[in-house]
């Protein structure tokens, strides 16, 4: 099997290509940077594929900033859709697997299956549900939402935990939302649950995220204590008083679906942090 992993210089697409020898033994990674290849020249790509076609492509790339979806609404729709059609017209005959975000519901209810009706409240969100509709529409494709990951990342700037530990560093307060509501997973944990599902071979729409809802206020006390020589300074917020672009207030997910195909227990994200790999 050789499988493309794009934005691999992201921060899932860089724990796929690590690892891939322990988690897809006799399968050959390529990782695809910007660098490598430019994913907006769609006959670049074409010809590239043409050329060494694989048996799967694991589409990271993505404009995941909302700020900057919000921003550039035509970028975020070029990149996100766009070159998301462009991979997966010419993954048609083989295995695409499209991650998405937890960000294509509304927020109203939390706990959502692959089954809760979406409604984007974001340009991000928006560009990610139509993402999906366009690989979904293949049989053969593979759509799996994911949501807050914290890793380190080539960049160290692209985790929610890498962005916070960098604010701290530089000596800021962070208003954490107690109304706000998610789901937070280890990108390793992520990693080896998409080699798994692609190794299982079954396509569809499935939720991959910690097994434990938390407020991003929560969160902070977790990696402030995780971090306890950052003398982490957090503030309490409320989501109600943010003023800037609508915010779901709660995209916890349920992801007994694809709980169901893999070999152990997706954590708890306060669990993991405590646990052995989670390094301070």
């Amino acid at each position: 099997m050789k499988v493309w992993i794009t934005g691999s210089g992201g921060l899932i697409g860089h724990h796929l290509l690590r690892t891939a020898p322990q988690a897809a033994p006799g399968w050959t990674a390529i990782g695809l940077t910007r660098q490598r290849l430019n994913l907006e020249d769609f006959a670049a790509v074409a010809r590239f594929f043409r050329a060494d076609p694989p048996d799967l492509v694991i589409h990271c790339a993505a404009l995941s900033r909302s700020v900057a979806c919000q921003a550039d609404p035509a970028l975020a729709r070029r990149l996100n859709v766009e070159v998301t059609e462009c991979l997966a017209g010419l993954s048609a005959a083989i295995p695409f697997i499209h991650l998405s975000t937890d960000l294509v519901f509304d927020g109203r209810s939390g706990n959502y299956d692959e089954s809760a009706p979406v409604n984007p409240l974001s340009v991000y969100g928006e560009t990610k549900a139509a993402s999906e509709r366009a690989v979904l529409a293949n049989p053969r494709h593979t759509v799996v939402r994911t949501t807050l990951n914290f890793g380190a990342s080539p960049a160290g700037d692209r985790s929610f935990g890498e962005e916070m530990r960098l604010a701290w560093l530089a000596g800021r307060t962070l208003r954490l939302f107690t109304d706000e509501f998610r789901s937070p997973i280890a990108c390793e944990v992520t990693a080896r649950a998409l080699w798994e599902l692609a190794r299982a071979g079954r396509p569809g729409l499935y939720h991959l995220a910690g097994a434990e809802r938390l407020s991003r206020w929560r969160i902070g006390e977790l990696l402030s204590a995780h971090w306890p020589g950052l003398q982490a300074r957090i503030e309490p917020a409320s989501v109600r008083d943010y003023t800037g672009p609508p915010r779901p207030a709660d995209t916890s997910l349920n992801c007994a679906k694809l709980q169901a195909l893999l070999s152990a227990p997706l954590p708890r994200f306060s669990d993991w942090l405590a646990g052995p790999t989670a390094q301070p």
